[in-house]
């Protein structure tokens, strides 16, 4: 019938529709130790952020030093026979591979000992300028403070009550006594002293040529140690006496400002003393080499001048009167 009227069949399909597949929610598990990682690297970023600098540096210096090396001691773990490299940028590198000796930390303990020390004989200064009835009415001319060099005491001028007589190194009598009872006081500590001289910035008539602030503030800067010994301080705790003439004002924004003139006796911690004998020494040394290089040259011409062959009486007087003979060139001066 479908064909005598020239229709297609109709074909209905059913198909069997069917639950999707369940995947368990493994899912989840990713999904949440994904969080975790990131929740973990946020807080680890916003700690880094909040440390100081030298938090950080010592957070670096920890990571740097290898595992194999902080747990066993020894020296550059990367040029042994084991496997795990010493850490660092490259393990051929000395760096990041010695573990951290304990000298480091008992050096900073004594340094803070040390610097306890100081303050202590900063507060015992104090006390005796404040029980000392002569010394009391000059406490506005000392200052005492604790810097990088250690202990300073400073001793200053003013235009109603100098420390020297003008243009010299004469001692006034109130600053002879300032100095004589603080002398003795600097011998509770084993520490070297240093001494500086300070002038304000008048010059001489004669400038810098002859005798000037140089030599003005040397000779003040040496006349305090002088004091000090007489008071009763070891001759041997001084370890430097320098003239900084107007190099250093108290007062910058006035250069002729009395303050400008003073005394600095600066109580030495050990790093600065080290630097300073260092310093002396290396001069020491150059200073020897130089005299035993001329005294080397001495001896060699000494032995130039007895291995040269003697000139015979007669041939030098023959030769000087060959010279005398001889007529004289056209403007040369006899």
């Amino acid at each position: 019938m479908s064909s005598e009227h020239g229709s297609h069949p109709i074909v209905v399909k059913r198909i069997k529709k069917s639950a999707a597949a369940h995947h368990g929610g493994s899912w989840k598990i990713a999904y949440a130790d994904f969080m975790t990682a990131m929740m973990a690297l946020f807080l680890v970023l916003w700690l880094l952020k909040a440390q100081t600098p030298k938090d950080l540096q010592q957070l670096a210096e920890y990571f740097r030093t290898p595992l194999k090396v902080a747990i066993a001691g020894g020296n550059k773990s990367s040029l042994s026979s084991s496997v795990i490299p010493g850490g660092g940028l490259d393990i051929t590198r000395q760096d990041a591979e010695v573990r951290k000796t304990p000298d480091d930390a008992v050096q900073k303990a004594k340094e803070r000992q040390e610097s306890e020390r100081l303050r202590a004989l900063k507060n015992r200064l104090e006390q005796i300028i404040e029980n000392n009835p002569v010394l009391r009415q000059f406490r506005p001319q000392l200052l005492l403070d604790i810097t990088s060099e250690g202990l300073r005491i400073q001793i200053l001028d003013t235009q109603n009550r100098p420390m020297f007589r003008t243009g010299s190194a004469a001692v006034e009598p109130y600053m002879r006594t300032i100095l004589r009872e603080i002398g003795p006081v600097l011998n509770e500590m084993p520490n070297k002293v240093s001494l500086s001289g300070h002038t304000d910035a008048a010059n001489y008539s004669n400038g810098e040529r002859t005798y000037s602030n140089w030599e003005l503030s040397s000779d003040r800067a040496n006349a305090s140690r002088r004091e000090l010994i007489a008071g009763g301080m070891n001759e041997g705790k001084v370890l430097r006496v320098i003239g900084l003439a107007a190099t250093m004002p108290l007062d910058k924004k006035d250069e002729m400002a009395p303050v400008n003139r003073r005394i600095s006796i600066v109580v030495l911690n050990q790093r600065a003393q080290s630097r300073i004998e260092a310093e002396n020494a290396s001069a020491a040394e150059v200073s020897v080499a130089a005299k035993a290089g001329a005294a080397g040259q001495e001896v060699q011409a000494g032995l130039a001048a007895a291995s040269a062959p003697a000139v015979p009486a007669a041939s030098a007087a023959a030769a000087q009167g060959n010279a005398a003979a001889a007529p004289a060139k056209p403007g040369s001066v006899q």
